[in-house]
């Protein structure tokens, strides 16, 4: 029990721990909080601004969301097509590990030449970023499904869709949230990447500014907001998870 709760808890006391380390590594040096604040001049800053950095996260979060759904969308079908097919895995999958080289970075002013300073740029650049996770773990679900079985399967009647479908798609919804759990983490990096490059609102056009004027207090605070958010959601993923494959988890829950 005792070692339930301290797992439970562990992420908070290492966080406090770095917090109070960091704090007073600031305040031993004395180092000027416009060059490397500490926790605390980062949350005053956050009491102060609070009201701007919640309406620059929300805007942050809903463009991410419109970029992670569409990615959703697109690497599950790709990811169906590519591990269902050797000719579309031999086919696609090498220029897909090129286009995922490419730093998306080099995109965004591309994007606005196309679409313009605003929302487009954050919304694709999510895509762009998050959507090559989740259409490789879903081509390895249904790649690795273990011969043996399908020939059974298909001794049994089965068609190639039905076992593709009833059982390949089922074994793949572990590697399906661990790929949304990385790309959710990565879609938000790609909206304030674009915020900062091309935006006119969100956080990151929020740090662009607040970095130009040299208060880096609010900088780092939108920083913090920013991971708060990808945290939660990665939780939020961790928790439907446990819930609808719980059977692929039997083992580690044993242990």
């Amino acid at each position: 029990m005792k070692h339930k709760h301290l797992e439970r808890w562990s992420p908070l006391i290492v966080l406090a721990g770095i917090l109070l380390l960091w704090q007073a590594f600031v305040s031993a040096l004395s180092i000027p909080d416009y060059i490397f604040p500490g926790p605390w001049q980062i949350a005053g800053e956050f009491m102060e601004f609070k009201g701007p950095l919640l309406q620059a996260a929300w805007k942050t979060f809903w463009v991410t969301m419109l970029g992670f759904g569409l990615s959703i969308v697109v690497g599950v079908l790709l990811g169906f097509l590519i591990g269902s097919s050797r000719l579309a895995y031999t086919a696609l999958y090498p220029l897909m590990v090129a286009f995922n080289a490419v730093p998306k970075a080099a995109i965004v002013p591309i994007l606005v030449v196309w679409f313009g300073i605003g929302l487009g740029p954050g919304i694709l650049t999510a895509f762009l970023i998050s959507f090559f996770p989740i259409t490789v773990n879903i081509a390895t679900g249904l790649a690795t499904l273990e011969p043996e079985l399908e020939d059974v399967l298909r001794v049994l009647g089965a068609k190639r869709w039905d076992v593709l479908v009833k059982v390949g798609l089922p074994r793949s919804m572990p590697y399906f949230y661990g790929s949304l759990k990385v790309a959710i983490t990565l879609a938000f990096v790609g909206t304030v990447l674009a915020e900062m490059t091309a935006g006119d609102s969100g956080i990151g056009y929020l740090m662009q500014t607040a970095g130009s004027q040299q208060r880096l207090p609010l900088a780092f605070a939108g920083l913090v907001v920013i991971g708060a958010m990808a945290m939660a959601m990665y939780e939020l993923f961790s928790m439907v998870e446990k819930r609808t494959t719980a059977w692929a988890h039997r083992g580690s829950q044993a242990a």
